[in-house]
């Protein structure tokens, strides 16, 4: 048995790609004020999220039940991941350059100060605060839910990685009640723009992240995972950790400094 694995001819990574660029070109229409169909807006998402099961089940079958992730494939999936990340760490630097960009030299568009004029900035020490507890919270969590795994205690392993599903909840939640307690839109000047830009992003991310950890949680159940292989959560866990950072970041820059 080679020590690669090439994988069989599959139509789900074109298809995927299909339906993004579609749901970026209607949600591009919607933004803009053009024809388009909400139930068609909805669909398309759905069908996107199918499409990526159908994909992740093909992957988690090669991996579970085929035996194909070989050490040496496992080495170019965990080469995969690092580079995505990094990809997302330049993603976020993008709007961190923004940011500071606007935020350093206010110039006479602005009003000349940061925030800018007729702007009301959150209170670091209110929600963002506790949101900064809840990741770093999650990300200790998530720590112990893999510590357990590599000691072949399951039952442990899954209550902290449940702990830290909940946290993301309740993370996504108390930002939804800040977005509505908003004294300001993503339209109003650049600090509006660049601030739900930021968190709104991270927040998408922290989304995607407490799904990956249910998928693993899942996937637990069915005793997917061994102390040994079990590269599905070391990825998902390296995501969310990710996510942690990128978070501590805006707390300090956009909430703390930018106030």
């Amino acid at each position: 048995m080679v020590p690669f694995h090439l994988v069989s001819p599959s139509p789900w990574p074109i298809l995927t790609s299909f339906q993004l660029f579609n749901l970026v070109l209607l949600n591009a229409k919607k933004m803009n004020n053009l024809h388009c169909s909400m139930s068609f807006l909805l669909f398309t998402f759905i069908l996107m999220i199918m499409l990526a099961i159908l994909w992740w089940r093909d992957v988690v079958r090669e991996a579970t039940f085929e035996n194909r992730h070989t050490k040496e494939v496992l080495n170019g999936l965990k080469l995969g991941m690092i580079l995505f990340i990094t990809s997302e760490i330049f993603f976020f630097l993008s709007f961190f350059w923004a940011f500071f960009h606007c935020s350093l030299s206010p110039d006479i568009f602005i009003g000349q100060k940061w925030p800018c004029k007729g702007i009301s900035a959150f209170n670091p020490m209110a929600i963002p605060l506790m949101n900064t507890l809840i990741l770093l919270s999650s990300g200790v969590s998530l720590t112990a839910s893999h510590h357990y795994l590599l000691l072949g205690n399951k039952k442990k392993s899954m209550i902290y990685i449940f702990l830290t599903i909940i946290l993301g909840i309740y993370f996504s939640i108390l930002q939804y009640v800040e977005y509505k307690e908003a004294s300001f839109s993503i339209a109003d000047s650049v600090y509006g723009s660049t601030f739900f830009m930021a968190t709104g992003f991270h927040g998408i991310h922290v989304l995607i992240g407490t799904a990956f950890l249910v998928i693993c949680l899942k996937r637990m159940i069915n005793n997917h995972f061994s102390s040994s292989h079990h590269f599905g959560f070391e990825a998902a866990a390296w995501y969310w950790h990710f996510v942690d950072v990128v978070w501590l970041f805006l707390y300090l820059c956009v909430y703390w400094f930018g106030k």
